[in-house]
């Protein structure tokens, strides 16, 4: 996708969302529906599709502002918790094609849950430990 079809490199370009931070490499705005109360979405300030085009700067850039906006959730918000939610790639749910992060502040009792309540049930042969280790020594 282009970045002039993108919902969010178009928010940014024409500066109509409701921004909680602005940067150079990653900015901050309210979802326009929020799973809580002061629901985030971090996005890179530049497109990318996901975290597999992402360059290593620019998404360490981006969980800076993760970082910072938790830290901000806990003291602005009295959230107890946060959840830091994303998804890349066609198998994985991701409803914008434009790297973000969802950041939730959370509450004991809140009433929400945001982990799965089952496990998948794609099967794979052999250890996926043992594979996942192989393919870092030598990607």
């Amino acid at each position: 996708m282009a970045c002039m079809d993108c919902v969010f490199c178009r928010l940014m370009r024409e500066g109509t969302a409701r921004w909680v931070a602005r940067g150079a490499e990653a900015c901050a705005f309210a979802p326009l529906n929020p799973l809580a109360p002061g629901h985030t979405l971090v996005v890179p300030s530049r497109h990318y599709t996901g975290v597999f085009d992402t360059p290593p700067g620019v998404l360490a850039a981006s969980m800076s502002l993760v970082q910072d906006l938790a830290l901000a959730m806990r003291t602005a918000l009295d959230a107890s918790g946060v959840n830091i939610l994303s998804a890349s790639g066609p198998g994985s749910e991701q409803s914008v094609p434009h790297l973000h992060f969802h950041v939730v502040p959370r509450w004991v009792d809140d009433g929400i849950s945001t982990w799965p309540t089952s496990p998948s049930r794609h099967h794979l042969i052999g250890d996926p430990s043992a594979k996942l280790t192989e393919a870092l020594n030598h990607g």
